[in-house]
């Protein structure tokens, strides 16, 4: 698999991560309010607006306004239509027909070329997009008729969920499609919305598209409360969003830390608490790494109290985690119970024993010469849980015989330190993902810097499983892969602690999100209460 970097499995990073369950923010205010202005809180500036570069999450938020996609996924995870009215799925390819009714932004008619060429964009090495491998399928590719309205996306060989990975490709259209320039700080989609004005750092401007009829479930832009306009705030600080949102200047807002009690306690605030993905760790396994030796990384995760670690790391917020894929799972099932090794302090310490680390008089461990040194590595930007989470398992591992360094770094450099320039021993790394098929090449294959596989993991037994899970059909292949996920976990390469959740708050409007994405059709303005 091509190396498309770390970034599409970091926690708020992933595109994949935030609400991978869908949910609904709804002000108890008045009635419905037709027009006027909704403003949304984003963590951060979007950046680059291709689809096919898009791999933060705030960046296909953004996106989620002015883009369609193929098929969507309905509230209880089955696959409903979108751009396409219906398709044909076959073990290696899926074809679907298109609507008849969609148009871009600038007018133009939606074509099965315009599809086709989104795909392909994404899966020719001069793109270098971050998402082929990940949403799109390596290998695959498109082909479309136009006079039969149809599209087909083909793989070399059997593809386990290729209509499920369909969801979370945007579809550009237009002039979009010739110039991809235009999508640097523009938009070309079949959306209900169209960016109107970008100022980076500050806000983004969306007006609605009164043309807009094929919306989920048929629905349009005429309905009434829908906003004329959608302004997407830049507020990186979640107590400065909060206020915001208390005070009436915000509609909207995603809340990870200390400041969600105040809004659920505030008078006249809808909210909803949403899946974020998934908190844990990865030891990295190269050749000159303490844990590479298996044994050591299970001592080292027997030190730990997971529960702990749990509370710790969601500030009290978190849910048991129970795999590496979010809700609505297409395999449902807990793969982490009974498969990750167990706190045991001692059995840790007689393990590293036995591994040849021994303790010295200062109570560190060395074997050979060499100290057991841990350089933790966790993103700084994720709030006061993952920082207390570090100190938790720094302390836990020098009472067990390890010198521990942390190394805490803001989002890009966690990305950077992880595929470039492999810093790091332990990384505190949230994951959200909702196909297992977008972990497989981050997971085995070439290790980084040359593959994406950033930990350099090796599981034979994971790797068995996936080859033949990935030739089945989706529901077919669910058991084969619970099963990976497992043998994963119980060979401690790496160690899922906590199923994170977020805070979805709404001021005197009501907003569903899926996969972290809006459903643009059902943002409503509500008349204060």
């Amino acid at each position: 698999m091509r190396n498309t970097g770390v970034a599409a499995v970091l926690g708020a990073l992933s595109l994949l991560s935030v609400a991978a369950c869908g949910g609904t923010a709804d002000s108890p205010s008045g009635g419905s309010a037709d027009g006027g202005t909704f403003t949304f809180a984003i963590s951060s500036d979007p950046g680059v607006l291709d689809p096919a570069m898009g791999v933060l999450s705030v960046t296909n938020t953004v996106l989620s306004l002015a883009y369609d996609t193929l098929a969507r996924v309905g509230p209880d995870g089955k696959i409903i239509p979108g751009l396409a009215e219906k398709w044909d799925v076959k073990p290696d390819s899926v074809t679907f027909t298109l609507r008849k009714d969609v148009t871009c932004s600038d007018g133009s008619k939606l074509t099965p070329t315009d599809v086709a060429a989104n795909v392909n964009h994404i899966a020719d090495p001069a793109a270098k997009s971050p998402i082929y491998g990940v949403l799109v399928p390596t290998g695959m590719k498109a082909e479309a008729d136009d006079a039969a309205g149809t599209v087909t996306l083909s793989t070399p060989k059997p593809f386990s969920f290729i209509l499920q990975s369909t969801p979370l490709i945007f579809i550009v259209c237009g002039k979009g499609v010739e110039d991809r320039s235009v999508l640097a700080r523009g938009t070309s989609g079949s959306g209900p919305y169209t960016l109107t004005e970008a100022v980076p750092s500050d806000h983004y401007t969306f007006q609605i598209r009164k043309d807009y009829t094929w919306g989920p479930g048929g629905a349009t832009t005429k309905e009434p409360g829908m906003p004329a306009k959608i302004v997407l705030k830049v507020v990186p600080n979640e107590q400065t969003a909060a206020n915001l949102l208390i005070s009436g200047d915000l509609n909207g807002a995603i809340v990870y830390g200390p400041d969600r009690a105040r809004l659920e306690a505030s008078p006249g605030m809808g909210k909803t608490v949403q899946a974020s993905g998934n908190g844990q760790f990865f030891y990295h396994q190269g050749d000159d790494r303490p844990a590479k030796d298996p044994a050591v990384r299970k001592a080292l995760t027997q030190a730990i109290n997971l529960k702990e670690l749990a509370g710790i790391a969601s500030t009290g917020t978190g849910r048991p985690a129970t795999g590496l894929v979010l809700e609505p799972r297409p395999c449902q099932g807990d793969t982490v119970t009974g498969h990750v090794p167990a706190f045991d302090a001692a059995a840790a310490a007689a393990a590293l024993d036995a591994a040849g680390w021994k303790a010295g008089a200062d109570g560190i461990r060395a074997k050979d010469g060499r100290k057991l040194e841990l350089r933790l590595l966790y993103a700084t930007t994720r709030g006061p849980g993952v920082q207390a989470a570090a100190e938790y398992l720094a302390a836990a591992w020098k009472k067990a015989g390890a010198d521990v360094k942390l190394n805490g770094v803001i989002d890009t450099k966690l990305s950077e330190s992880l595929n470039a320039t492999q810093d790091w021993d332990v990384a505190w790394l949230p994951i959200g993902v909702t196909l297992p098929t977008q972990l497989v090449g981050f997971l085995s294959g070439p290790a980084a810097p040359k593959g994406a596989n950033f930990s350099h993991l090796a599981n034979a037994r994971y790797e068995k499983l996936v080859a033949e899970a990935q030739l089945k059909p989706a529901e077919e292949g669910c058991a084969l892969w619970l099963e990976s996920e497992s043998a994963l976990f119980e060979n401690a390469d790496l160690v899922p602690v906590v199923e994170t959740t977020v805070l979805t708050a709404a001021k005197n409007a009501k907003f569903d999100t899926m996969a972290g994405l809006f459903i643009p059709t059902s943002i409503r303005m509500t008349e204060a209460g």
